[in-house]
């Protein structure tokens, strides 16, 4: 991609490894994508009916530039009434998506060289993100048989004068793996130790099957420590609306409204009503849709744990399974490569999420039941995943 009126940063093409994963899915007529985590549900009729009605009463123009005041009080009385913990209203940023609180956070807190921890397998993008931000990525590779837990001792390892901050993804995406309560209280040790920000990625809460969500923000000593990114994507099956929010301390969610002054100015408002409503209405709207992803991840886990030669942990939370490939004998891209081109099913590698990925592949189980049943039973037919 070098010419001249190109950013030279820009020059050395790097394809996403989603939008390769996007191309891959076109190649056979019948291919069944467990690529993507875009759940298949369509958002809760009574979510979009209150969204439009309040569209035709007149929300239709920019709101605040931290998001529509009903909204923020919305969302601190989500945190007192789930986790009895008080967010301050000057604490809260409403976004477009949690990737674009993403990138807002990391522009606010970073200067050129300061350093982010990242636990790998990780959400593709931190590392864009962070480079984008003008940070330095550092990588502590998580493994399974640590339960892909992070390891602290190690991770301590990591930390240099430049280190600004530790990003901590629960549940997680791609392994779909809680921290332990006891993980997370030796991460907010080392952030105070060291005096760094902790970036708790919290876009799958709702999504955490056996120990109730654990905020990082509300651990002892990390309020004012803890940007916190929500997302209501997943939670509320709301890819398409884009919206998002970032709790964060007040010095950090001024830097933030400076960096959107200039790239968004707000966040849509139609959707931000939309979230209103979702959380009013969550407790309506949330457990059939938890429900159906569950029982969707613990029956593809028993899919593939039938298979000679595939294993996966048994499910924590998230609708992603990253699945061991290591029998194979192959590498990652190979093996997601041979699940594509034998039986039409579409996975990621599991070197898209870092260097420790190899050896796996993610699906997403976001199709329902009857489509991944014919997914595993298309796998089964694949000699070299059963014999």
């Amino acid at each position: 991609m070098k010419h001249k009126f190109v950013a030279k940063r820009y020059w050395k093409e790097e394809v996403p490894p989603m939008s390769i994963v996007d191309k891959l899915a076109q190649r056979y007529d019948d291919v069944i994508d467990l690529s993507l985590g875009d759940p298949d549900l369509v958002t809760d009729p009574i979510i979009i009916d209150k969204a439009f009605e309040d569209a035709r009463k007149g929300h239709t123009k920019y709101t605040d530039f931290r998001g529509d005041a009903e909204l923020r009080q919305e969302i601190r009385n989500y945190y007192k009434e789930e986790y009895d913990y008080e967010v301050d209203d000057e604490e809260i940023f409403v976004t477009a998506s949690g990737t674009h609180a993403m990138c807002l956070a990391f522009c606010g807190i970073l200067d050129p060289g300061d350093e982010v921890i990242i636990h790998a397998p990780y959400y593709t993008y931190y590392t864009t993100q962070i480079k984008f931000a003008g940070g330095v990525p550092v990588i502590l590779d998580c493994y399974e048989e640590e339960g892909f837990q992070l390891n602290v001792q190690r991770m301590e390892t990591l930390i240099t004068e430049r280190t600004k901050a530790i990003v901590v993804n629960t549940p997680n995406n791609p392994t779909g793996v809680c921290m332990t309560r006891e993980t997370l209280m030796a991460v907010a040790e080392l952030a105070k130790k060291y005096d760094l920000l902790v970036v708790a990625d919290d876009i799958y809460t709702a999504y955490s099957f056996g120990e109730p969500f654990i905020p990082m923000t509300s651990l002892p000593g990390m309020k004012e420590r803890t940007i916190t990114l929500n997302s209501y994507s997943k939670d509320y099956t709301m890819t398409g609306w884009r919206v998002g929010q970032i709790i964060a301390p007040p010095p950090v969610i001024r830097a933030i409204n400076s960096v959107n002054d200039a790239v968004m100015f707000t966040a849509p408002s139609i959707s931000q009503r939309a979230a209103i409503h979702a959380i009013r209405n969550r407790k309506t709207v949330q457990p059939p849709m938890i429900e159906e992803y569950k029982k969707r991840v613990f029956y593809a886990a028993d899919r593939i744990n039938a298979m000679k030669n595939l294993s996966v942990m048994p499910p924590q939370g998230t609708f992603y399974l990253l699945i061991n490939i290591k029998k194979l004998g192959m590498d990652c891209m190979r093996a997601s490569d041979l699940i594509l081109n034998e039986a039409h099913v579409l996975t990621v590698p599991g070197i898209s999420f870092g260097a420790c990925g190899e050896g796996y592949v993610r699906i997403a189980c976001t199709k329902e039941i009857e489509v991944l049943k014919e997914a595993f039973d298309r796998m089964e037919k694949v000699k070299a995943l059963v014999e």
